[in-house]
């Protein structure tokens, strides 16, 4: 079986990288819009079991759990896990971090009503272990929410470039269409409730700076972007989206840490 391969394992990955990314001016545009994305695909998670797989440094998981949810989150990396715990007892708050994988979750059957997973597929050779496990632990009537860059996306069109120029992250990425997704989705019994591009512009930042208050414009808030249906036949650079009837939300292109 294939494992999901511990973050800080892979050169580039680690809680530094995540913290850089966010403190560039393009990586908090595109994480701001990005995140309130996923938050809205998640609905309302006031007293909602929730797990993060693939957590990273916990940003997600903090999110969710100032949201009333009762969160846990989990990632292959110890440096993540370590580095989620510590934004944690920063702020006060009681999420559960552990590390662990996604193809092997430690978690009985039926116990969380939402799942997210946010740019973990795309480092995952078979994804279908992670699905069906997802699918596991998911309660009927459960949410599962996935973030992944779209695989004909600008994003994931340089990470090859980087991927064939040496860049031994990228050689192990493995980008997926929507239909992809969805088809993996369908095959772990969870119900596809749509897909919502995320990030229409590429990895420049006066692109960036331009496009993002439209993007919010069009969502109808300057603070959570409620609805891109108008966008979803377009080709954003970034997907996000998942249900278990399971329902299962899948977005694209909702990544650029690195």
């Amino acid at each position: 079986m294939n494992t999901l391969r511990p973050a800080c394992g892979i050169p580039d990955l680690g809680p530094e990288a995540y913290a850089g990314w966010r403190a560039s001016e393009i990586g908090s545009i595109t994480e701001r819009l990005e995140a309130a994305l996923i938050l809205d695909l998640a609905g309302d998670v006031t007293g909602r079991r929730v797990l993060d797989v693939g957590c990273g440094d916990g940003a997600l998981a903090f999110e969710l759990a100032t949201r009333g949810a009762t969160v846990t989150g989990i990632d292959a990396s110890a440096a993540m896990v370590e580095a989620a715990k510590a934004r944690a007892k920063r702020h006060n708050a009681n999420i559960a971090f552990q590390v662990a994988t996604a193809e092997n979750l430690p978690f009985s059957a039926e116990q969380f009503d939402l799942v997210t997973a946010i740019t973990i597929l795309c480092f995952v050779e078979d994804a279908t272990p992670v699905f069906r496990e997802i699918a596991r632990i998911l309660r009927p009537g459960g949410r599962l929410v996935i973030g992944e860059l779209g695989k004909w996306s600008a994003w994931a069109a340089a990470r090859r470039v980087r991927a064939w120029l040496g860049s031994r992250l990228w050689q192990q990425g493995r980008f997926r269409t929507a239909g992809e997704l969805r088809a993996l989705a369908a095959q772990a019994g969870l119900a596809i409730e749509g897909v919502r591009g995320a990030i229409y512009y590429p990895r420049w930042t006066f692109a960036a700076r331009l496009l993002s208050p439209a993007i919010l414009r069009w969502a109808g808030s300057p603070l959570l972007v409620r609805d891109l249906s108008p966008l979803r036949r377009s080709n954003p650079d970034r997907l996000v989206e998942g249900s278990r009837v399971n329902s299962a939300r899948l977005s694209q292109d909702a990544d650029v840490k690195v």
